[in-house]
């Protein structure tokens, strides 16, 4: 039963506790349920089914009520299970999203349970401890030493934000100290290399930080996305005095390709010219797992920061993003000594807090999820399902390849497979992009399948609408493949004849 009003409990309470129990279950029955229903990655219906789903569980009222509603908390779980994404599903391959493991899941309710913070020892001792520990290993990962350092974030923009404000601090200190003095009446053009395939949260880090997004240079990429290196040292070495290199951000898994840029080449530039080498990466970690993959991530052992995220290709919740700096004394800028959180004879006798480390104060205990799934996955383990997802890409590439209609773009890098449904001769660009729009959002409004979507150039170099599968599932099978791509295939000779029809 739910308890509501003046008789909900607090979740660490022993009523509290029994309660929770009680909803765990109502919580548990509603995802089954949803997962019997559904028949397929997401409930059929589309944006207007969405709307009226939430509509429904509101009827006329508010969420803060007059009267608390114990059927209307169970209404929402229920509704909430039903249309969210189910990311088990082998059919749900739009998004850099993966399904986390049971043992996560339970941490994060054990974690929201006891609701932990890491800005103060007294908020969440263990938790603090917990996340140290863990951005210790996750250095040494990389090949970073001791003096290695950094933080769990929101999520990967965050993690880019974070290693363009300590680059922004480094090339700028000669003019003074930013973070203390700011930007304005600095005689300097701050400029940050990155390819054109870069994530967009660079730019946008360029504009929080008062660069300027018209800092950000894009350098020109090979026909898979991977910056050529050899362009971004002609950008440097053309700078005029005034304009002052911040940083080469190098990309490790873009979005659409899931393809490295070459770190080891962009390394080289970045000592060269004594520019810190940031690497996006997000979605490419999940190389380092995979020993045949993780030649992939060769030169990474020598960037000064590096952002990656668990929640991507690492089987835990959202968010498990991570900010890893090669040299902890960069993070000085996040320095702040607060009296009632963090006062200095407190530090000294080791009741120390995480405030220095992060652009928030309250903060999550993101570690602990992250853990759970590395405990119970292990290295080997991590290695096998990273290779699993890679193995049902280059399947479904294989098999788009020799399928009349479909036309693949490139062989997959890493876990991505982007291509198109091709139109009949004579068909212009923009009607084939539109028919690759429209199979898409029909496929979800059907609730068959999700896929995402990017643009890339034809033959004749026009931009046309593409398709993209994103394999995160390594329980998926070959066999799910097979039915997956044809239900594209299949929707598309729907759509086709109705197009015909209504000519």
């Amino acid at each position: 039963m739910i308890s509501t009003g003046t008789n909900a409990a607090l979740a660490g309470r022993p009523e509290g506790l029994e309660q929770l129990r009680s909803l765990l279950d109502t919580a548990l029955c509603a995802l089954g349920d949803a997962a019997l229903k559904r028949n397929g990655p997401v409930a059929p219906g589309g944006p207007e089914a969405a709307v009226a789903a939430v509509r429904e569980v509101l009827g006329s009222g508010r969420f803060l009520a007059d009267e608390p509603s114990a059927q209307r908390v169970q209404a929402l779980f229920e509704a909430y299970a039903t249309w969210s994404v189910d990311l088990t599903h082998p059919s749900a391959v739009a998004r850099m999203q993966c399904a986390p493991t049971a043992a996560s899941a339970a941490a994060e309710l054990l974690a929201a349970t006891l609701n932990q913070s890491l800005h103060a020892w007294e908020s969440g001792p263990f938790a603090l401890e917990l996340e140290r520990r863990l951005i210790q290993e996750m250095a040494s990962w990389i090949g970073f030493d001791a003096q290695a350092d950094g933080t769990l974030t929101p999520g990967g923009s965050i993690s880019n934000l974070m290693g363009l404000l300590f680059s922004r601090d480094r090339a700028l200190k000669d003019t003074g100290e930013v973070s203390a003095t700011g930007l304005a009446g600095r005689p300097v053009r701050p400029r940050i290399l990155c390819s054109e395939a870069a994530h967009f949260s660079v730019a946008r880090a360029a504009g929080f930080l008062g660069l300027g997004r018209s800092a950000v240079m894009k350098v020109p990429v090979d026909d898979r996305g991977r910056m050529l290196a050899a362009e971004a040292r002609r950008i440097v070495e053309g700078f005029d005095a005034d304009e002052v290199p911040v940083a080469v951000v190098a990309t490790a898994g873009t979005t659409d390709h899931g393809s490295f840029d070459p770190l080891p080449e962009l390394a080289d530039l970045a000592a060269e010219y004594g520019i810190w080498l940031h690497v996006d990466a997000a979605y490419g970690i999940g190389a380092l797992f995979s020993p045949r993959l993780a030649p992939l991530l060769d030169g990474l052992d020598r960037a000064d920061s590096i952002a990656f995220d668990l929640h991507k290709f690492g089987w835990t919740p959202a968010s498990s993003s991570v900010i890893v700096v090669r040299d902890r004394k960069h993070m000085e800028c996040l320095d702040e000594q607060a009296v009632y959180l963090n006062p200095s004879d407190d530090e000294t006798f080791g009741f120390t807090s995480l405030l220095g480390t992060s652009l928030q104060t309250t903060r999550r205990s993101d570690a602990f999820k992250m853990a759970a799934t590395l405990l119970t996955v292990g290295r080997e383990g991590m290695g096998d399902w990273v290779d699993t997802c890679h193995e049902l890409a280059r399947y479904a590439a294989s098999r788009i390849a020799a399928t009349d209609g479909l036309e693949l773009v490139a062989e997959p890098l890493l876990t991505t497979v982007i291509f198109r449904c091709t139109a009949e001769d004579g068909t212009t660009a923009a009607d084939e992009s539109a028919f690759n729009a429209a199979l898409r959002r029909k496929l979800m409004t059907d609730g068959r399948a999700l896929l995402a979507r990017t643009k890339i150039a034809g033959p004749d170099g026009t931009p046309r609408v593409h398709l993209k599968l994103v394999f995160l599932n390594p329980t998926t099978t070959e066999a799910d493949v097979d039915a997956l791509l044809t239900d594209v295939t299949a929707m598309a000779r729907e759509l086709g004849r109705q197009e015909t029809a209504e000519r």
